[in-house]
């Protein structure tokens, strides 16, 4: 059996998280359900990575290779960069949407950032915002949407391979010498990975 890694957001449209047929090792973005994550509310084949912490993972086969992962998971907001990540606000609101909006755990924070830094001998860094420079528009267009800390982390942590997600269009480049792949929606394309070698392969949907 394969095992699928994911770069956020993959609650339903109330908040529901439903088991997927294979092991799925995510990060979070910041259309999750946070209380669901804090609680351990999830579908059995659902791993959950907190930011700034490291998994090994492999295929059911005993053959086949480990791989390390590492995330950091949600969007920047510089306001709250400085807060420590306990410390982040969630209250209640009138609607789920509302709610979800004002949850401050979609946001990841400078000690969280550290943390990932500090690791070492990662395969595969999975983030939700990308790194710079990233034009959200096909065509290199647009105003640069990527964030310094990640290229701080892909320059320190040295992984194998860097997968992002939040914009929803596929991109392949280089970033601080590691390959960094923008993963479009599912509905229109995934990548199939090699584990012993990394390779990456794009399939599209349809």
């Amino acid at each position: 059996m394969p095992f699928w890694l994911c770069v956020g957001d993959i609650a339903t449209g109330d908040g529901r998280y439903e088991p997927l047929g294979a092991p799925v090792y995510w990060i979070h973005g910041n259309n999750d359900n946070f209380d669901a994550i804090a609680a351990g509310a999830l579908p059995a084949d659902l791993h959950h990575l907190p930011n700034g912490t490291l998994v090994q993972v492999a295929a059911a086969k005993a053959t086949a290779p480990r791989v390390t992962v590492a995330g950091l998971g949600g969007t920047l907001a510089p306001t709250w960069y400085e807060s420590r990540a306990i410390d982040l606000p969630h209250p209640k609101k009138t609607t789920a949407k509302a709610t979800e909006l004002a949850d401050k755990r979609r946001h990841f924070v400078r000690e969280e950032v550290e943390a990932c830094k500090a690791l070492g001998d990662v395969d595969i860094f999975l983030t939700h915002e990308a790194a710079k420079p990233f034009r959200a528009f096909p065509g290199g267009r647009g105003p640069d949407a990527g964030k310094a800390q990640i290229n701080e982390v892909l320059a320190t942590m040295k992984p194998r391979l860097h997968l992002f997600g939040h914009h929803h269009r596929f991109s392949d480049e280089v970033r601080e010498g590691v390959r960094s792949v923008g993963l479009d929606l599912v509905t229109r394309s995934y990548v199939l990975l090699d584990a012993a070698s990394l390779d990456v392969r794009l399939m599209q949907m349809g």
